[in-house]
């Protein structure tokens, strides 16, 4: 098999792939979830945040610590609120602890 020297930029890959331009479309979708909810986030907890997958209308969102996950189930009200007033079609929010590395 030969193979090609040319490459590409994921958004030109994502172009010719509609299952990678859906990946690429649900992470900016992600991210900006991630951005509109940041100023209700705590300033000691938002390192601990990251935006995860979108499944649907759910939202994960991958945290540090077991305390930080606790702290957000307190203010998934407000996120959701955030969320629906700025026009983003996210009905739940999952959480999900990260596993510490070794």
């Amino acid at each position: 098999m030969r193979r090609s020297n040319t490459s590409f930029s994921v958004l030109q890959a994502s172009m010719d792939s509609p299952t990678l331009a859906r990946l690429v479309d649900l992470s900016a979708q992600s991210s900006a979830c991630l951005r509109c909810i940041t100023t209700l986030l705590p300033p000691g907890l938002r390192q601990g945040v990251q935006a995860g997958p979108i499944e649907g209308q759910v939202w994960c969102l991958l945290v540090d610590s077991t305390a930080i996950a606790a702290k957000l189930r307190q203010l998934q009200p407000s996120l959701l609120g955030r969320l629906v007033r700025e026009g983003h079609d996210i009905t739940a929010i999952r959480l999900k602890v990260r596993s510490a590395s070794a």
